[in-house]
């Protein structure tokens, strides 16, 4: 391997614990703690976007179901073919767009306003329909990906999962979920083995 290609990826590393940092820094207590209540009190979770963001978005989904708050992942594509009958008024409904006007994603926002869901957004760019139109809006912020060409979504990738992994943590807390739980619905692997060995019977 060529120097260059060790030292862009060390500095890959550097640019997204740098805007880990950053997401740290900006990241606003008011409305991340709506967003956690408005999760720890629906009756159930949608979450969708698209290419990176959607991928981000369908590990936030299997997370909120590893602490057994019903969440589903919907593909922007099948939304407007009746996917959107999942979310029923109460619901929560997460949208997430590094640029907050993801074309795909639009059609969503208005049926889930329309519906009466509680809407999330989580984009870098509150002058968007993402961060103007959701009832509560995360801001995050990426300076660059990690690529030469700057075009990848590698470090928006890793800033929207670990906004994701903050808002299960806080969960988990504001839930009161213990390991004995997660042990009934995790009983294979590794981590099954070692959490069924202490859960309560």
């Amino acid at each position: 391997m060529e120097k260059a290609s060790w030292e862009l990826a060390r500095a890959a590393l550097i640019i997204e614990s740098k805007a880990l940092e950053t997401l740290g820094a900006i990241l606003e207590e008011e409305s991340f703690c709506r967003a956690v209540d408005a999760l720890k009190n629906a009756p159930r979770i949608a979450v969708s976007g698209c290419g990176h963001s959607g991928i981000a978005c369908m590990h936030l989904a299997h997370l909120l179901c590893c602490i057994e708050r019903p969440a589903r992942y919907i593909s922007p594509a099948e939304a407007i073919h009746g996917g959107m009958g999942f979310v029923q008024a109460g619901d929560v409904l997460l949208l997430a767009s590094r640029g907050g006007r993801t074309a795909e994603l639009l059609p969503m926002l208005g049926i889930g306003k329309e519906k009466g869901a509680v809407l999330i957004g989580v984009t870098e760019n509150g002058d968007s329909p993402l961060g103007r139109e959701t009832d509560i809006w995360l801001r995050i912020r990426v300076d660059r990906e990690t690529d030469p060409d700057n075009t990848q979504g590698t470090t928006s990738f890793c800033v929207m999962n670990s906004l994701f992994d903050a808002l299960q943590t806080a969960l988990i807390n504001e839930t009161g979920y213990r390991s004995e739980q997660f042990a009934r619905i995790h009983p294979g692997g590794a981590v099954g083995e070692r959490l069924t060995g202490r859960a309560l019977p």
